[in-house]
């Protein structure tokens, strides 16, 4: 693509980074044009013969590292080639069991990555409009000093810890006990703009909120169906295993609102507007139950309140829903038709699901077709619900989250009693580190904080309506950019108004940058994954252990070497390491590990022993491509990874779990049913299973979670030992330290937590049924009467619009629909695939795709510049792509980029050095209100906007 405006600096495919050419660019890196660039394209013996004659340098000695690819969350496998402690080759792991030998072009330039050379090199301060070297020490001790400032004052609400989807296991745990001990619930991470809605949606269902089964068991699927998920370019990898199912047999549904890369490989493609999945979902139930293809006898034993379903769908004829998504009638009846035949078979969702202010009821309804259709606890079948960044899961396990705590244990005066006891402190501490007063009737320490998605909104409402001691005043930016949230004019005006920012990260991110101020900004260099260790869990719950492959470049540290620091500074570094050891460089990351082991029974995150996990690492090699589990070696029969719930302690040694709520098998070899976690009865009706169960089990029937006073009842108590019935009394297997009631549970045949339906109606939520609501910014104003959005209202700390906005109409000025999306060359915000030289050649231009007959009423030919406003006035200066991939009326951006502000550049604000290679305005800057009322998941794929020729 030829480029027409400045970026920073521009990418020569013949001569880039340092007025080098690509040729010596490649030679100078230790890898040729035979080497990762093209690694998917050979076979592994060729490869071999590639490493051995081609890059690898005989003169000095070559060490081989195992690591895991820091882009999406399929988790694939990396051989880092090590000389001299230099970072000089890269090949994609052909033995891993996930992707074997595959990269995507994110995977497949990660050396560049850990090279550095936009990196931020030291501590930074802006003073007076310029960027000043500090050393960690003065940094750290301003930083902290500003913190205890702040808290005399305003209290520990008014320090936001955002955090990252990029963390280890070991760092995000850590960051959410740093935040606790602090004193705040303000803690998050991006999984809140991602999937938080993915979480809550299907954890309340049927028991968890992660992906049922595994990346590998889709090649057993009989068909799947993709909504608002488009592998193609967002997971590649994850799409190789979709292909495999295909050539295997199963068909394949896509519905989006684009004719997308994944559609191309569809056997039915039906193009939903934006918005309506719920509607589409129950068109396909109407034929379903039209034609009786549901599961009668799954229903019947698993299944809570799908007669309440059946009632809605009887609102949703074919005529109706045609009408709502655009879908017509033949196609609906053709994709309702094909999966009913074609069983077992999976559904595949992503943001595209997600990012809705009703995106709780979305991923329900998903859900629920899938019990309609008996789809659960079966090889091939399941919620395979793809996620964003490498270690998004494992951030969201661990509790970077503003309502809860590590292991989804909720923010209750018992769950932080069981942390403390983790921790080994005493509760009353803790508690302490908190405001005691009651604001608006909530008291701090109990009750979620703000979420990432509105941390803005904490620093600019008044501050009479939020919910907490004061605004926030200082923010951590660690691993997480703000370009990734709506409404990037109030982001903007957020960031002039806090006293102090401060980045935590291996590049500058837009924070450092967005904002008009001239001092108080800090920005700390943490190394990457690569520089550093410790576990990863990937989208199908499987835990990855990464080794070190480089030490930390120029003054870079690790993030828990960091945390660590802030501790010591904070004054409460005894009690946040406590059962930690100390090392030259900081902490003993494998006891931190083994310290969230000790408290998170809840998911089974529990028997990972970091010895565990590094066995699966240096054995990739012997677990099957198709199951994942070992064949062969000391791992013999477990699951790779030890997806959880890996029941117990690791002692006991469950192989994990690849598919959940598999009655088919024993508890013990990673079988289960049904979470009990809403209860045993409702409105006289009971919750638990009826005459269903897991193999083995010796409680034929459904039960409730396990306790000590039901190992009493059922004469099991005497199972424990006695050092196991003194920790047990009084609690039950989520707060045993012990491990001992799940022990016993597991030796009797049972799910510790219990043996339940699985409920279609959430009577805690908004929407007890899901039901359709059209957006707040609706551009169907002749649906609005009859699928109105709800009543204004408060969630959690912040006032939240709904009725307010969306009874105003935008359309007369924005006639077109706006929805954002990925590419498959950057990830997230972009600020580390858009400082990758490799990848930045790929994609120099922001841009729009609209519709030629809508670009032909506007004179807008392809690529040329033009002016998109968004429905609250939001403008971007970007490129258009006439394309007919979008249908008339609808307009689509990718969302990856930012270094532009309404057509401001804002090159000149960048530390020297640190620029991105590509800049481009974000999507967000036009992308508007809109909150799911159970999570506050932003709302990016339906609004309206504008576009004319700049």
């Amino acid at each position: 693509m030829k480029l027409t405006r400045k970026v920073a600096p521009k990418v020569d495919p013949q001569n880039h980074d340092e007025g080098m050419g690509r040729r010596q660019f490649l030679k100078s890196a230790g890898i040729t044009a035979t080497g990762v660039a093209t690694a998917a394209a050979f076979a592994p013996s060729m490869m071999r013969k590639s490493q051995a004659s081609e890059y690898v340098s005989h003169d000095v000695p070559t060490q081989v590292k195992r690591s895991i690819c820091s882009a999406c969350a399929v988790g694939c496998g990396i051989y880092a080639e090590v000389q001299n402690g230099v970072w000089t080759g890269q090949e994609p792991a052909f033995d891993h069991p996930i992707s074997k030998g595959s990269h995507c072009a994110k995977g497949a330039a990660e050396r560049e990555h850990g090279q550095g050379k936009r990196r931020v090199r030291y501590p930074l301060k802006l003073i007076d409009g310029k960027w000043q070297k500090l050393s960690w020490e003065q940094a750290l001790s301003e930083v902290t000093d500003k913190m205890k400032s702040i808290r005399k004052q305003s209290g520990p609400d008014s320090i936001y810890f955002m955090g990252s989807a990029k963390f280890s296991n070991e760092s995000a745990y850590l960051y959410r006990k740093l935040a606790a001990m602090w004193g705040t619930n303000n803690v998050d991470h991006s999984a809140r703009i991602c999937h938080s809605t993915t979480v809550a949606g299907v954890a309340n269902t049927w028991g968890y909120g992660a992906q049922t089964n595994s990346l590998n068991d889709m090649h057993n699927a009989k068909s799947i169906l993709l909504i608002g998920s488009n592998p193609a370019e967002a997971h590649p990898i994850a799409m190789k295993h979709i292909l495999i199912a295909k050539e295997r047999g199963a068909k394949i549904v896509v519905a989006d609102p684009r004719f997308t890369r994944t559609a191309v490989h569809a056997d039915l493609y039906c193009p939903l507007r934006p918005g309506t999945d719920i509607p589409f979902i129950y068109g396909l139930l109407w034929h379903i139950f039209d034609n009786n293809w549901q599961d009668d006898e799954f229903i019947k034993t698993r299944v809570f309140a799908m007669e309440d379903i059946r009632e809605e769908v009887k609102n949703y004829d074919p005529d109706t829903v045609s009408d709502i998504t655009g879908v017509d009638k033949k196609t609906l009846f053709e994709a309702a038709k094909t999966i009913s035949e074609n069983r077992p078979g999976g559904i595949t969702w992503c943001m595209g699901g997600t990012q809705h202010h009703i995106g709780n009821s979305n991923t329900r309804v998903y859900c629920i077709l899938q019990l309609a259709l008996g789809n659960l606890g079966v090889s091939g079948g399941g919620a395979n619900i793809l996620r964003g960044h490498d270690n998004v899961q494992g951030a969201t396990d661990l509790g970077v989250l503003f309502d809860t705590l590590p292991g989804y244990y909720g923010l209750t005066t018992g769950s932080w009693q069981h942390w403390s006891r983790v921790w080994g402190l005493d509760y009353e501490w803790v508690k302490g580190n908190f405001n005691q007063g009651e604001y608006l009737g909530r008291q701090p320490m109990t009750s979620p904080g703000i979420p990432c998605s509105r941390w803005h909104d904490g620093v600019l409402e008044e501050k009479k309506n939020i919910a907490q001691a004061d605004n926030i005043r200082l923010a951590f930016f660690w691993g997480q950019s703000v370009n990734t949230e709506t409404r990037q004019n109030e982001v903007r005006e957020a960031l002039d108004k806090l006293e102090t920012i401060v980045v935590v990260d291996p590049y500058p991110t837009m924070a450092s940058v967005l904002h008009n101020r001239k001092d108080g900004v800090y920005i700390l260099p943490a190394c990457t994954c690569y520089e550093s260790y410790g576990s990863v869990t990937n989208t199908s719950r499987s835990i990855q252990w990464r080794e070190k492959v480089i030490e930390p470049i120029f003054e870079s540290k690790p993030d828990t070497e960091i945390m660590y620091l802030l501790s010591k500074h904070l004054g409460f570094d005894k009690q946040f390491t406590k059962n930690i050891a100390k090392t030259d460089t900081g902490i003993l990351i494998e006891d931190i590990t083994r310290e969230f082991n000790k408290g998170m029974w809840t998911i089974g995150m529990s028997g990972q022993s970091p010895e565990r996990l590094k066995y699966h690492t240096m054995h990739w090699g012997e677990f099957s491509y198709d199951d994942l589990v070992a064949s062969s070696g000391e791992a013999k029969g477990e699951v790779y990874g030890l997806p959880w719930p890996c029941w117990g302690t690791p002692d006991i040694g469950h192989p994990g779990s690849t598919i959940l709520y598999n009655t088919n098998l024993h508890v013990k070899d990673g079988g289960s049913n049904f979470r009990a976690r809403f209860g045993v009865e409702y409105q006289g009706k009971s919750l638990l299973a009826d005459g269903t169960y897991s193999k083995g089990s010796e409680i034929k029937d459904g039960y409730p979670e396990f306790s000590a006073d039901m190992l009493k009842q059922l004469g099991w108590w005497d199972d424990l030992t006695e050092q196991e019935q003194q920790q047990a009394e009084g609690r039950n297997w989520k707060t045993d330290l012990s491990g001992g009631i799940i022990r016993v549970a597991l030796e009797h045949g049972c799910s510790p937590y219990g043996n339940a339906k699985a409920r279609c109606k959430v009577w805690t939520f908004p929407d007890p049924v899901p039901i359709h609501r059209e957006p707040l910014y609706a551009p169907r104003r002749d649906l609005v009467a009859k699928y109105p959005t709800y009543e204004d209202m408060r969630v959690h700390r912040l006032p939240t619009l709904y009725r307010s906005i969306q009874e105003q109409d935008f359309t007369d000025k924005y006639p077109l629909q706006l929805s954002s999306g990925r590419l498959v060359e950057y990830e997230g915000g972009g600020e580390e695939t858009r400082t990758n030289a490799w990848l930045a050649e790929l994609q120099q231009e922001m841009f729009v795709e609209i519709h030629p007959t809508d670009a032909a009423a506007r004179n807008i030919n392809n690529w040329d510049d033009v002016w998109l406003e968004g429905a609250e006035g939001g403008r971007i200066k970007i490129k258009a792509m006439v394309t007919p991939r979008v249908r008339e009326g609808l307009a689509w951006m990718p969302f990856h980029f930012a270094g532009f502000m309404s057509g401001e550049n804002l090159i000149d604000k960048y530390p020297d050095g640190t620029a991105p290679y590509v800049l481009g305005e974000s999507a967000n800057t036009a992308l508007t209100y809109g909150y799911d009322p159970v999570t506050q998941m932003q709302e990016t794929k339906c609004s309206l906007c504008q576009i004319e020729k700049a």
